[in-house]
């Protein structure tokens, strides 16, 4: 018998990639079941959507969750849905803990009504920005480090992450917490810092606009892995991951946003003038998250795979080919 995987955000950046993954790698073993909501871009599925079962569901809706629940009763859970964007969680902080917060709660009580409490394992996928301001003195840093969110965002993962603790202490539910640090690669939404300055330049190649590459802070340093490397950690955090427990997913190694604007612009096919845009700073920003996955790697034997520049160069190519004249 096939396991049942559940994938909430399926259509989203991360959730088209694992199921890339679980369908190159396991096809014999799984069978994929995807929550999307009505507005979600399905173009980033288009390609497998014949082989994925979709429900459309907003999981901030209880009983459309548990329906859901009820009829596949999934072995596993992967739940990427969320409000993932730092920068709007200040603009729209009660949506963001609504979606966050409010829809992995009805996740885990679907569970729990439906009674698949000892069969079915969920994935809380947290973030990096949980540990938010962070000494120089921590780094890299540990799953033990202490938490201070830096934005409503952040805020609403440490609530995620702590439920999942708090739901497998008092209900001895198998949730496996992670915290991946940050992660890109094709399909990369353009809100987000490496994909904007991608499509910048990919739209500046071919005319679209002026040759400038316009910017925000270049200073704050961040810890990236490929999302094709995140997925297959994700998969193994399931596999072979503690309940309870709660593991950073990182390369270990850091770069400066002006760093990877400079990776991005080696790859240019025109020059381009950089520009500050004072609306691209953020009113707190974490200055650096370096990140130690010895822990996750003792367990599995993950490791990343992907270079960093390979990661750049296939999301910049990505965007010149779905840039349009």
């Amino acid at each position: 018998m096939k396991t049942k995987v559940l994938i909430t955000g399926v259509s989203g950046f991360v959730g088209s990639h694992l199921a890339e993954f679980l369908l190159h790698n396991f096809s014999d073993r799984v069978e994929i079941y995807g929550i999307t909501r009505w507005r979600s871009k399905i173009e980033n599925i288009a390609h497998i959507i014949d082989k994925i079962k979709l429900y459309e569901c907003d999981i901030t809706d209880f009983p459309s969750v548990l329906s859901i629940i009820e009829e596949i009763r999934p072995d596993k859970i992967f739940h990427l849905a969320a409000q993932s964007f730092v920068p709007t969680s200040w603009k729209l902080p009660v949506e963001t803990f609504n979606t966050n917060v409010i829809g992995q709660i009805n996740i885990f009580e679907a569970v729990r009504h439906v009674r698949r409490v000892d069969e079915t394992f969920i994935q809380v996928a947290g973030s990096s920005e949980e540990y938010g301001l962070v000494y120089h003195d921590e780094l890299p840093i540990k799953e033990t480090n202490p938490l201070r969110p830096l934005s409503p965002y952040a805020v609403s993962k440490v609530a995620q992450d702590l439920l999942g603790y708090q739901y497998y202490m008092s209900y001895r539910m198998n949730i496996i917490r992670t915290r991946a640090f940050n992660h890109e690669g094709p399909r990369r939404g353009e809100v987000f810092v490496t994909s904007n300055f991608a499509k910048q330049i990919a739209e500046a190649e071919k005319g679209l606009r002026e040759k400038v590459i316009y910017v925000g802070n270049l200073e704050a340093r961040r810890d990236y892995t490929d999302v094709r490397d995140i997925v297959r950690a994700y998969w193994l955090a399931l596999e072979r991951g503690q309940p309870g427990d709660v593991y950073n997913i990182c390369s270990g190694r850091s770069y400066s946003i002006r760093e990877v604007l400079e990776i991005l612009l080696s790859y240019a096919k025109v020059k381009l003038e950089v520009v500050q845009d004072k609306e691209r700073l953020r009113p707190s920003d974490v200055p650096i998250l370096l990140g130690d996955y010895s822990k996750f790697n003792k367990l599995t034997g993950w490791n990343p795979e992907i270079p960093f520049e390979k990661t750049l160069e296939d999301l910049l190519n990505w965007w010149r080919e779905h840039i349009r004249q």
